[in-house]
């Protein structure tokens, strides 16, 4: 069935009538007013939770020709990344993920995208189950690539969402760590510099609270941080680059502040903030825009701070190194805002926080996406969605038992 035209043109209607009740260029002056007046620092309950770095705030713009010819400060990178199946039940009571990591060059080093790091997490309420090859990580195709069967922490209502950040998060963070001296001159995590999730589970509802102090998770954000720290070590940079954010913690700090702001999240205000556009209100495509550096302690950035607990792993540097900094970068192209994050002990260095945002800044003007490295990485590890047909029904086979189904299911596989 589809919209009959009666019924699109009523839909053009109250869209029409919602239109009139906004004035976009209210928005624009606001978010001005906040980037002068709030973001140097941003305080929460007293505590400053985002803060610029260096001289203090700026927005930049670079023009796209200029940003694509400009010298690249890091000849060689690498790009880390993990992808999955997806939670899947079956009709035995099992809940699995199935996690697939692999690391990428630019230039290619055929090698290293050969390794790989296959993880299975399980979710069970037998008490009986103990697979044959439970416990570590073992090596296979020839001590290319490590595999393992994890069992994550019973859970019946939050099953799917631990499966499936484990799976994620572990699988990336030991391909990472076990291949970081692989890694010459900057390393990019595709996604954010720590798992944010994991470390938000400890300020959630007491079951995930509970969860997030289990050793399962501490392993994965364990992971994390000796990754900084080995790389820190060897003065080679690291960052994490987010595609996709969707952190709203900025606007609801405001909000608590009596600043009523019309954005749901962070992403809007900052793409509203970065937009540029001509006399006739169309927007220009000229330019990459973006925004210095800052410090974040507040939010899901907290338990890597100075006075976070970071689910109680071991932090062998000053506290400080670990902290999470952002800068945001606007592609008008394609109406994208990407955010970078780094650990502080990365960019509190002026030269080398400078060197990741040119590096950074050329590689998307040149792609109009990711950086080269994050993209490799990505489709190395991407499980596609054949494969992961086949994966489910693999695992129904030698489990001798269906995969639980709903009616969406169906549906959907129809269309």
């Amino acid at each position: 069935m589809t919209l009959d035209r009666i019924h699109v043109d009523t839909v053009a209607h109250l869209a029409s009538a919602i239109a009139d009740g906004v004035d976009d260029r209210d928005h624009a002056d606001l978010a001005e007013r906040v980037w002068t007046d709030f973001l140097d620092p941003l305080y929460d309950e007293g505590r400053e939770v985002v803060a610029p770095l260096g001289d203090g705030q700026e927005l930049r713009v670079a023009p796209l020709e200029d940003a694509v010819l400009a010298e690249r400060p890091f000849d060689t990178t690498h790009g880390v990344d993990s992808g999955t199946m997806n939670p899947t039940a079956f009709k035995n009571g099992l809940v699995l993920d199935v996690a697939q990591a692999a690391m990428a060059a630019d230039p290619s080093e055929l090698e290293l995208h050969r390794d790989r790091t296959v993880l299975v997490t399980v979710h069970t309420t037998d008490a009986t189950f103990a697979p044959a090859v439970a416990g570590g990580w073992s090596r296979y195709d020839d001590g290319h690539s490590e595999r393992r069967v994890l069992r994550v922490p019973e859970s019946r209502r939050f099953a799917d969402e631990t499966v499936h950040e484990l799976a994620l998060s572990l699988a990336e963070s030991h391909h990472a760590l076990t291949h970081a001296d692989a890694v010459e001159e900057l390393l990019v995590l595709d996604g954010p510099l720590y798992p944010k999730r994991l470390l938000n589970w400890g300020v959630r509802d007491e079951e995930r609270r509970a969860m997030a102090h289990r050793e399962e998770v501490r392993e994965a954000v364990r992971n994390y941080v000796r990754l900084v720290e080995r790389l820190v070590e060897r003065d080679v940079p690291l960052c994490g680059f987010v595609k996709n954010p969707t952190s709203g913690y900025v606007t609801r700090t405001l909000s608590k502040q009596g600043v009523e702001t019309p954005w749901p999240d962070d992403t809007a205000l900052f793409t509203r903030l970065l937009e540029r556009t001509d006399e006739d209100g169309e927007r220009r495509t000229d330019a990459l825009t973006f925004t210095s550096w800052f410090r974040s302690r507040g939010g899901p950035d907290e338990p890597m701070s100075t006075t976070g607990e970071a689910l109680g792993v071991e932090r062998r540097l000053d506290r400080e190194a670990y902290e999470v900094t952002f800068a945001l970068l606007y592609d008008p192209r394609t109406d994208v805002l990407f955010k970078i994050e780094a650990p502080y002990a990365v960019t509190r260095d002026p030269s080398t926080r400078e060197a990741l945002t040119r590096q950074l800044v050329g590689e998307v003007a040149d792609r109009a996406g990711p950086p080269v490295a994050v993209s490799k990485a990505d489709e190395i590890a991407g499980i596609g969605r054949g494969e992961k047909a086949s994966l489910r029904e693999e695992f129904a086979e030698r489990f001798d038992s269906d995969q639980h189904t709903t009616y969406d299911d169906v549906r959907w596989d129809e269309e």
